[in-house]
């Protein structure tokens, strides 16, 4: 096995039926980390992975379609499969969030505040960090690992660059959550602008994600192919991506 990732859920702001908001699992032959938690990745994590198999899990930031579904995971760590000391990386604010609904995250937790400067060495994967430009400290990851690198943007509007993660990124898992005529909404990309920031950052490959629903995922591939002038995927759950 080298550097995968399997898309526990995709969809942004809510789930639609049958789907879970943003979480995927990122894999080499040695570690598992859950890399964001949002509502119904706990659910299809299962499928692809027994609880004592994680090694850690990477919230990117404090809007709950990234990270709520840790909050019942905690009860599993207590109550159901229990273990102490299982590591979770976090903007400060996602740590303060959680900790007023679940008063005691540790011991089952091992609880720590990253910010951009940060490092993260977890089994034989490396991450580092870049804020985004989004809303609350939302922290894009550039993860290591097998020989190869993959860049998670988190969610961003397009003054933040992806290529801020380097320019060797193997596999871009970019947001792409606006049609082209909603662009400048908010602080998202649409599907041409993810593929506009995979050109720039010089990406081998782009993986669309966080689709609001209703988006129509073939023109966001196409708009985004158009743009980025290489391959283009939109996630789909439960599938897993080679990096």
């Amino acid at each position: 096995m080298g550097l995968t990732v399997t898309v526990l859920g995709c969809s942004g702001s809510y789930p639609p039926p049958g789907q879970a908001c943003s979480g995927y699992l990122v894999r080499t032959e040695r570690t598992t980390v859950w890399l964001d938690a949002g509502a119904g990745t706990l659910a299809n994590l299962q499928r692809h992975a027994d609880f004592a198999e994680l090694d850690g899990i990477l919230l990117s930031h404090s809007h709950p379609d990234h990270w709520v579904d840790v909050l019942p995971f905690h009860n599993v760590c207590r109550f159901i499969a229990p273990r102490e000391g299982l590591p979770v990386w976090s903007p400060a604010e996602v740590r303060r969030l959680a900790g007023e609904v679940q008063q005691e995250l540790e011991p089952a937790f091992d609880w720590t505040a990253v910010t951009a400067a940060d490092e993260v060495v977890v089994g034989d994967l490396r991450v580092t960090f870049s804020r985004t430009d989004h809303g609350p400290e939302t922290l894009a990851m550039r993860v290591e690992g097998a020989g190869r690198v993959l860049g998670y943007t988190a969610d961003t509007g397009p003054a933040w660059a992806l290529g801020e993660l380097g320019s060797d990124l193997d596999l871009a898992l970019c947001e792409a959550t606006f049609k082209t005529e909603w662009e400048g909404m908010a602080q998202h990309l649409s599907a041409r602008q993810a593929g506009v920031a995979a050109r720039e950052a010089g990406a081998g490959r782009l993986l669309l994600t966080h689709l609001q629903p209703g988006v129509d995922p073939d023109r966001s591939r196409a708009e985004a192919a158009e743009a980025f002038g290489g391959p283009v995927q939109v996630a789909t759950i439960n599938e897993t991506y080679e990096v």
